[in-house]
C-alpha cells in the first residue's frame, strides 16, 4: 500500500506545485499586459488575422497610426529575403505606463506570411542581414503556422524599421506549394494598449462621465488616481474611478453632460496594418524569358540588315 500510495502524494504534489507556479507566473504578469504584446496574441487568438483580414492587434490598440511593409516585388525560390516592417513616431514620445508614470513607448509587429514561407534560419543569413537583426527576437505564432511571426516588445527610439530575414519555400521540394503572386500582410503597434485583453480599459484612455449632474467631489485614490463623484438630478450619486496617468479636466462644482470628457486623451501610441503582394518566381521561366527577348532582338537586327542588304542590290540594278 505504501508503494502505491508514494507515487499518488507525488503526482498530486507536482500537479499542485504547478498550479502554484502557474497562479504566480500570471499574478506577476497579468498586471502588466501592456508590457507584453504582441504575445497576448498568442494566447488570446488561435490566428492573429481575422476572417475580414483585421489583424487583432487592432483590438487593443484602437488609435490608428500608419505602418509600412517593404518587400521585394518578387524573389526566387529557396531564397533568403528581408521584409521591413516601418513603424514611424516621433522620436522621444513619453507615453503613459501602467503605474501612472511617463516612459518611452515599446514596439512591436506581426508579420502574416503565404503558407510555405518561414523564418530565415540563422546559418543562412548574411553579414548584413546578422548585424540588421542583432538583439531582435523573432519567433513563430505557434508550431503549425511557422509563416507567421511576431516580434516584441522592443525599445520603439531603437527599432522604428524591424528587420525579418524570410526563407521563400521550393515548389521542387514541396509540392503544396506553387509558384505565383502571394499576399504578406503586417501590424505594427507602438506604445500600449487602450484595452486590455480582458476587455478592461487601461489607464492609457480618456474618461468620460457615464452620467449627466454636477461634480460633487473629488478624491485622491490611495492607488493613484481619482475619484469623481457626480451628483445626478434625482439626488442620486455615481463615483468615476479614474486611474493613475491621465490629466483631470474637471473641477468640483462643475456641471457635466453624460460622455463629456473628465481627463485628457493621454495616448501617443497606436496600430497600423499594411497589406502588399509579391512573386514566386520559378527560374526557369524567367530564363525562357530571357531567351525569347534575345530572340526578338536577334530577329529585329537580322530584319534591319536584310533591309539594308535589299536597299543595296535595288541601288546597285538602278545604276545599272
Amino acid at each position: 500500500m505504501k508503494k502505491k500510495f508514494l507515487p499518488q502524494v507525488w503526482s498530486r504534489g507536482a500537479q499542485f506545485l504547478s498550479a502554484l507556479a502557474l497562479f504566480l507566473a500570471s499574478s506577476l504578469v497579468w498586471p502588466q499586459p501592456a508590457q507584453a504584446y504582441p504575445f497576448w496574441a498568442q494566447a488570446a487568438y488561435e490566428n492573429p488575422r481575422e476572417p475580414t483580414g483585421r489583424i487583432v492587434c487592432a483590438n487593443c490598440h484602437l488609435a490608428a497610426k500608419p505602418t509600412e511593409l517593404e518587400v521585394p516585388q518578387s524573389v526566387k525560390p529557396d531564397t533568403v529575403f528581408k521584409a521591413v516592417v516601418k513603424i514611424p513616431y516621433e522620436q522621444g514620445a513619453q507615453q503613459v505606463l501602467g503605474d501612472g508614470s511617463k516612459g518611452p513607448l515599446n514596439v512591436g509587429a506581426v508579420m502574416v506570411l503565404p503558407e510555405g514561407f518561414t523564418l530565415a534560419p540563422q546559418d543562412r543569413l548574411s553579414e548584413e542581414l546578422q548585424e540588421e537583426t542583432k538583439g531582435v527576437y523573432i519567433q513563430p505564432y505557434a508550431e503549425d503556422k511557422q509563416n507567421i511571426l511576431i516580434v516584441g516588445p522592443l525599445a520603439g527610439d531603437d527599432h522604428q524599421e524591424i528587420v525579418f530575414p524570410i526563407l521563400s519555400p521550393n515548389p521542387a521540394a514541396d509540392k503544396s506549394v506553387n509558384y505565383g503572386k502571394y499576399s504578406i500582410h503586417a501590424g505594427g503597434n507602438r506604445g500600449r494598449g487602450q484595452v486590455y485583453p480582458t476587455g478592461e480599459k487601461s489607464n492609457n484612455n480618456i474618461f468620460t462621465a457615464s452620467t449627466a449632474g454636477v461634480i460633487s467631489e473629488i478624491s485622491a485614490s490611495d492607488a493613484g488616481g481619482y475619484q469623481v463623484a457626480i451628483q445626478t438630478a434625482a439626488g442620486e450619486t455615481v463615483t468615476e474611478s479614474i486611474p493613475a496617468g491621465p490629466e483631470l479636466l474637471v473641477s468640483q462644482g462643475q456641471s457635466v453632460a453624460e460622455g463629456d470628457a473628465l481627463t485628457s486623451n493621454p495616448n501617443v501610441g497606436g496600430f497600423g496594418q499594411h497589406d502588399t503582394e509579391i512573386v514566386l518566381q520559378n527560374p526557369t521561366r524567367v530564363l525562357f524569358l530571357i531567351v525569347f527577348f534575345i530572340g526578338i532582338m536577334l530577329s529585329q537586327t537580322m530584319l534591319v540588315l536584310k533591309k539594308k542588304q535589299i536597299e543595296k542590290v535595288q541601288a546597285a540594278e538602278m545604276n545599272f
